[in-house]
């Protein structure tokens, strides 16, 4: 088995039921407009990253934090030297930047990949995971991949046509890769932000004269 993690299995199901906490946040954008969401997420993501860096530099912050979330960091988590952000902050990070950057359509196909993907493929990974692949497992990248097939099947699209689940599906390929990879970018950025660019390049080779922040998804 690989396991290059670094806490017990017991913690990346806890980790990873935070993880899928987070799926709220594409399904509340589904609903509301791109500045309401921003309104939204721009003040919680200041209020974590101000708590993540606290926790660096005030002691009591620091015991309170260790105390209710320490078993879920990983060990670059609590490097006091390179004072890296903990998952759930990049992951808000992770969901303003793609809010502010990418059109919804593709918001609310990379930002579920992200969450449902990476998730399924640390928890596979780490139970049945035995060949590597990258800085991974053969098994964990492979659920990645098919998991993020499931969510481009069931994410908005323009108009359904089999070049958007192509465009999807290759999306899916880099974020496969990315996720796989040892990258010096947290995964939970790169991921969304990788298959985002990919979709939103490709979408402009196929649909050059779509606008596609102006383009209604299909509902």
């Amino acid at each position: 088995m690989i396991n290059a993690a670094n806490i017990d299995y017991k913690a990346e199901l806890a980790r990873k039921g935070i993880h899928f906490f987070s799926l709220s946040i594409p399904i509340i954008y589904y609903y509301i407009e791109r500045d309401l969401a921003l309104a939204i997420l721009v003040p919680i993501t200041l209020a974590f990253l101000t708590v993540d860096l606290l926790r660096y530099y005030h002691k009591p912050t620091a015991q309170l934090f260790y105390t209710i979330f320490g078993f879920m960091l990983r060990k670059h988590e609590l490097d006091e030297n390179s004072k890296r952000l903990n998952g759930a902050t990049n992951v808000l990070i992770a969901a303003s930047l793609c809010v502010i950057i990418f059109p919804k359509l593709i918001v609310l196909t990379a930002f579920p990949i992200l969450i449902i993907s990476d998730s399924v493929a640390a928890l596979f990974g780490r139970r049945f995971g035995k060949r590597k692949f990258l800085q991974k497992s053969v098994e964990g990248s492979t659920a990645f991949f098919i998991f993020a097939l499931i969510v481009i099947a069931f994410t908005p699209k323009i108009n359904g046509s089999i070049d958007e689940y192509l465009i999807g599906a290759v999306a899916a390929l880099v974020g496969t890769i990315v996720e796989a990879g040892s990258w010096k970018i947290d995964d939970n950025l790169s991921i969304p932000l990788s298959v985002g660019v990919v979709m939103w390049g490709l979408y402009f080779m196929v649909y050059p004269s779509v606008n596609l922040f102006a383009h209604s998804i299909v509902r």
